[in-house]
């Protein structure tokens, strides 16, 4: 950097545009409305299973009969299912917990771009701040069902992965559909995350790879046979730190 060049000091709020004048902490407030809003309107859908997948796949793709059906089942199995809300693999979840038993729930975030509600929600609440619904959909879930996804899918993978290994979440199921999609980022984790020492292999039991409705229903139930879906008291202490 030259003689002539400073880096500008930072003064607070006059740096911002005028949009931004009033003070960031006072964005509390939101986050809190946010929080309590949202706690509301789920406190009473447990069993939940939050299913997640790519926006961008198509009606007419396998993969969103898959999630349709994969929905449907959970549903009529007695859970409620929750999905991110948006389109493709998100409608699909919708669609399918629509036409069982259970409430079909989307989280939905406010994004400028791709994001838009589907038509299948029993239950619908936008969020403004990412943080807030991923805490959500964790907070109710009693198992994940991750359907092939992009970026936005691989971030809510690794948050319940890491929320498991750091002791801060309750195990849960963590059950990816597609074989094919998912198999090389588990040999990955193994070869590269595991064997290098930056993770146990414990970290990676609760994943598994299925690919029907039936085994994806079978499992969550055989995980919780012995232990029952009712939050011991120190994991609904431990779910208020997530």
């Amino acid at each position: 950097m030259s003689a002539d060049k400073k880096i500008p000091k930072f003064n607070g709020p006059e740096l911002f545009d005028e949009t931004h004048n009033e003070s960031e902490s006072w964005y509390a407030f939101e986050i809190m409305s946010e929080f309590v809003g949202a706690t509301e309107k789920l406190k009473k859908i447990t069993p939940a299973v939050s299913v997640f997948g790519s926006a961008r796949v198509s009606e007419d793709h396998p993969y969103y009969k898959l999630t349709v059906d994969i929905a449907e089942a959970l549903s009529n199995s007695g859970f409620s299912v929750i999905s991110g809300g948006g389109p493709g693999l998100m409608e699909a979840v919708n669609k399918g917990a629509s036409f069982g038993k259970g409430p079909s729930i989307g989280l939905n975030i406010n994004l400028p771009h791709e994001q838009k509600s589907n038509d299948y929600q029993d239950i619908s609440i936008n969020f403004k701040y990412f943080f807030m619904r991923k805490v959500m959909f964790i907070k109710y879930a009693s198992a994940y069902v991750v359907l092939p996804g992009g970026f936005g899918t691989l971030d809510e993978l690794m948050e319940v992965i890491t929320l498991i290994q750091t002791g801060k979440s309750r195990k849960i199921p963590i059950i990816l559909v597609g074989k094919e999609f998912w198999s090389g980022l588990l040999d990955w984790l193994k070869d590269k995350i595991v064997n290098e020492g930056m993770a146990e292999l414990k970290d990676l039991n609760l994943i598994q790879i299925l690919e029907e409705p039936k085994e994806i229903v079978d499992a969550i139930f055989s995980h919780y046979e012995s232990i029952g879906f009712t939050l011991t008291p120190a994991e609904r202490k431990a779910q208020l730190y997530l």
